[in-house]
C-alpha cells in the first residue's frame, strides 16, 4: 500500500504532513513545496502563529486582495493603505516560465500567454518557500529599514504595508493571516519541473531521513529570492538611438504594465490610455527630468510629497530590460506621429 501526504487546499498551514505506517513516501505534483521541505528537515519559520485570535487565510486573502477584512468581533478594519492594495505591484500566481532565472522578457511572454499585469514586485506565488526578501541594491532604497525584512517573511510583510504601500502597519491579526494566505499560494512540486529519477530520490531522501542533498535540489529548481539591480536612465536615453526596437513589444509593456495602474487613474493621480494625445504629451517630457518621463518614472520611480503620499515603485533591471524599455520608447513615438 502506497502512503501519501495529507494535504487540505486551504488548511495546509495547520495540518502536517502525515503518512502512513509502512513507511512509504510518494510526491503528488500539488504538495506545498514549503512543506516537503519541512519534513525535509528545513524549516523555513515562516509558520503563522497559531495563538493570534481571529486570524485567518481568507481574512488574509482579502487585506491582500482588497486591503481590509473584518475582525473576529465583526468590526471592519481601517484600510490599511489609501493608495494601494498587494496587487498594485505582486501578481499571486505564478509569473516566470523558468523559476532558477529573473528573465523580464520570457516574464513578459509569460504575462502575455496567461492574461498577467507586468510588475515591479515580484510575484507572492511561492513567497514562503524563499529564504530572502528586499535582496541586492533595496538597501539603497530602504537602508536600515531592509535588515528587519530581508531574512524575514513578517518584515518584508510590514515593510511593503508601511513604505511601499504608504499605508499603516498590519496588526498582529492581519499579519498572520496575510501570512497564512501566503501558505496557500505556495510553490506546488509541480512547479519544480523535477524529472522522475529526482522525484525517486526526493521520496528516498524523505524514506531515509538523508535529506541535505534533497534539500539542496529542490531549493536549485526556483530562486530563493528576487535579484534586484537599480539603474539610472541617462545611459538608456543615450543608447537610444542605436538600438533596434520593437513597436509591438512596447505596446504590450505600455498595456501590461503602465495602464495597469495609470488607466482610469486605477492606482494613480495620473491618467494613461492609448489615445494620440496622451502619446503626444509622453513623447514630449521623454528627454524630460519631470515625473512624466517614462525613464524617469521607470528607473527612479515616483516619490512620494507632501500631500501626496502615495507613489511609483520603480522597475529594477530584473523587472524591466533595457530592451522593453526602449521598445516601449519606440512604441509611444510611433503612437505619437
Amino acid at each position: 500500500m502506497k502512503l501519501r501526504f495529507l494535504l487540505f487546499p486551504i488548511l495546509i498551514i495547520l495540518t502536517p504532513l502525515l503518512f502512513e505506517d509502512d513507511n512509504v513516501f510518494v510526491l503528488e505534483d500539488d504538495y506545498s513545496v514549503a512543506k516537503v521541505l519541512e519534513k525535509l528537515g528545513d524549516n523555513s519559520g515562516w509558520y503563522p502563529n497559531k495563538d493570534i485570535v481571529g486570524a485567518s487565510s481568507s481574512i488574509g486573502r482579502d487585506i491582500f486582495h482588497t486591503g481590509f477584512a473584518t475582525s473576529i468581533d465583526g468590526k471592519d478594519q481601517r484600510k490599511q493603505s489609501k493608495h494601494f492594495v498587494c496587487t498594485s505591484c505582486h501578481n499571486v500566481e505564478r509569473e516566470d516560465p523558468d523559476l532558477t532565472v529573473s528573465d523580464p522578457e520570457a516574464r513578459m511572454d509569460y504575462a502575455l500567454a496567461n492574461d498577467l499585469p507586468f510588475l515591479q514586485g515580484t510575484t507572492m506565488y511561492g513567497a514562503v518557500s524563499r529564504r530572502y526578501y528586499y535582496n541586492d541594491d533595496y538597501i539603497k532604497k530602504y537602508g536600515d529599514l531592509v535588515e528587519a525584512a530581508r531574512n524575514d517573511l513578517r518584515g518584508a510583510i510590514q515593510l511593503c504595508a508601511v513604505e511601499c504601500a504608504q499605508g499603516r502597519e498590519l496588526k498582529d491579526w492581519e499579519l498572520e493571516s496575510v501570512l497564512m494566505y501566503l501558505w496557500t499560494i505556495d510553490l506546488k512540486i509541480k512547479d519544480l519541473g523535477l524529472s522522475d529519477e529526482e522525484k525517486a530520490f526526493i521520496e528516498s531522501s524523505l524514506e531515509e531521513e538523508s535529506t541535505l542533498e534533497a534539500v539542496e535540489l529542490i531549493r536549485s529548481k526556483y530562486l530563493n529570492g528576487s535579484p534586484a539591480t537599480f539603474l539610472t536612465p541617462d545611459h538608456e536615453r543615450a543608447s537610444y538611438a542605436s538600438m533596434d526596437t520593437d513597436i509591438n513589444s512596447g505596446r504590450d509593456v505600455y498595456i501590461q504594465s503602465c495602464l495597469h495602474c495609470h488607466d482610469s487613474q486605477r492606482y494613480s493621480y495620473f491618467n494613461l490610455d492609448t489615445t494620440k494625445l496622451t502619446m503626444k504629451y509622453l513623447k514630449t517630457k521623454m528627454e524630460t527630468y519631470g515625473d512624466h518621463s517614462i525613464y524617469q518614472a521607470v528607473r527612479y520611480g515616483i516619490y512620494s510629497t507632501s500631500g501626496r503620499r502615495s507613489y511609483m515603485p520603480h522597475y529594477t533591471l530584473e523587472k524591466m530590460s533595457l530592451q522593453q524599455l526602449a521598445d516601449l520608447r519606440a512604441y509611444i513615438t510611433y503612437r505619437a506621429e
